[in-house]
């Protein structure tokens, strides 16, 4: 810039005015390019320095960092990248809503072919895989979810606790629209979740009617404090513990002296409680008598895993009584058969 300065001052006496505007012009435009070209060369040098120390992503960006750092002009080529080809996630795949709603109807008629037996086999499978490590997770694809957007038909509705420790999908190894899933402290029966399992049961179809409680539930502990204790809880909360409190035998849980013995017992009498609660509703055992619904109770111990099914309710209805009389209205209307315990051997051919 000094000698740019210098030249038009001794160009100032020897050029017209136009002239000299015409020269100061072009210097200017060449001092700024030369500026230009030096800050460039600035930030090169710079760019050097901090390319040593950047992140490589393999090891020929690796060599052609050191070259350069090194001043070398023999710069290895690169080979170019190729693309690898997306995984797509395993499952049915489709291009349009209408084959994912065809691909729903298809699995929903599927799904209502099942008999209550099936379906319990298929929950009692699933819970042998997640308890012997050999769970699959069975999500379903984008397209799958997006026929699911249309309907529901989940085969199984299960009434459980809401202890963080039993989460229903993965204990049985269930994947997104298989269970109608209620879960309420103690797996209790009370106007939301009695409705919400008859909307299972009458509108969505569901073929087997699980109450499951769990070992150490907290609820069911804290129902077999004294009285004086419960009230010293919010209303609600005494409430609800009263209620459970009710169904348990509390002078026979005493004689229990081993603690996890005591425990099974009292979560156990609770769901027997339960059932026996939707045993005595007359649109659930109307389906339970054509043999479209089983109504069972389940205990999940949360140290190995495994679910008992047992206080089954299914079957037609039970035979008359003399003279071909009903059943009186005390009577229970049901048949209750042997429980059927756990699927205890894994049979990956299933």
């Amino acid at each position: 810039q000094a000698s740019a300065f210098l030249l038009a001052q001794g160009l100032h006496g020897l050029a017209s005015p136009r002239l000299q505007m015409a020269l100061a012009a072009g210097v200017a435009v060449g001092a700024a390019a030369l500026s230009g070209i030096a800050l460039g060369t600035s930030c090169n040098a710079q760019l050097s320095r901090l390319e040593p120390i950047q992140l490589p992503r393999d090891d020929e960006e690796v060599e052609e960092i050191h070259a350069r750092a090194r001043g070398s002009g023999q710069v290895p080529k690169r080979q170019p990248a190729v693309m690898e080809e997306p995984e797509f996630p395993i499952g049915w795949q489709g291009f349009s809503m209408e084959e994912a709603r065809a691909h729903t109807d298809e699995r929903q008629s599927l799904a209502m072919k099942k008999t209550p037996l099936d379906v319990l086999a298929e929950l009692q499978r699933g819970n042998a895989r997640f308890w012997t490590g050999r769970a699959t997770r069975p999500e379903l694809s984008a397209f799958e979810r997006r026929g699911l957007i249309s309907k529901q038909f989940p085969s199984v509705a299960v009434l459980g606790c809401s202890d963080s420790r039993v989460p229903i999908e993965i204990v049985f190894d269930q994947g997104l629209g298989d269970i109608f899933v209620i879960r309420v402290a103690g797996n209790c029966l009370d106007t939301s979740t009695m409705a919400s399992l008859q909307y299972a049961v009458h509108h969505l179809k569901v073929k087997v009617a699980v109450v499951m409680g769990h070992e150490a539930c907290g609820a069911v502990k804290a129902a077999q404090l004294p009285s004086e204790k419960l009230e010293q809880e919010p209303s609600e909360l005494e409430q609800a513990l009263k209620g459970i409190k009710a169904g348990l035998n509390i002078q026979a849980l005493q004689h229990i002296q081993d603690t996890r013995a005591h425990d099974r017992e009292a979560v156990t009498t609770n769901v027997k409680r339960q059932v026996e609660r939707l045993a005595r509703d007359k649109g659930i055992m109307s389906k339970v008598r054509q043999q479209e619904l089983m109504v069972i109770g389940a205990f999940y111990e949360i140290s190995s895993g495994i679910v008992d099914f047992f206080h089954e309710f299914s079957g037609p209805a039970p035979a008359p009584t003399q003279k071909g009389a009903a059943p009186s209205g005390d009577e229970p209307a049901f048949r209750r058969k042997p429980s059927r315990g756990v699927k205890s051997r894994y049979e990956p051919s299933q």
